[in-house]
């Protein structure tokens, strides 16, 4: 099961939040496709892919496209 979140125009503790409530609503087994951006700068890019902890979060998979991370969750 696929599920996306938009962050794009939040602040980092905004972004932070809106994911860890959307992690907690997400079935086990879920792929959660977090939007980002990139090119309006990289602060939210960088608290996804490299601060971002969560217990279910079991693996981050980097987009093909650089405006998204994948987060795999159990």
């Amino acid at each position: 099961m696929f599920q996306e979140i938009d962050i794009h125009g939040l602040t980092c503790a905004e972004a932070k939040k809106a994911i860890t409530q959307k992690i907690s609503s997400c079935p086990k087994g879920c792929e959660l496709r977090v939007i980002h951006g990139f090119h309006g700068g990289q602060a939210l890019q960088k608290m996804v892919r490299n601060e971002l902890k969560h217990p279910r979060i079991k693996n981050k998979i980097l987009g093909l496209n650089n405006g998204e991370t994948i987060l795999l969750l159990n």
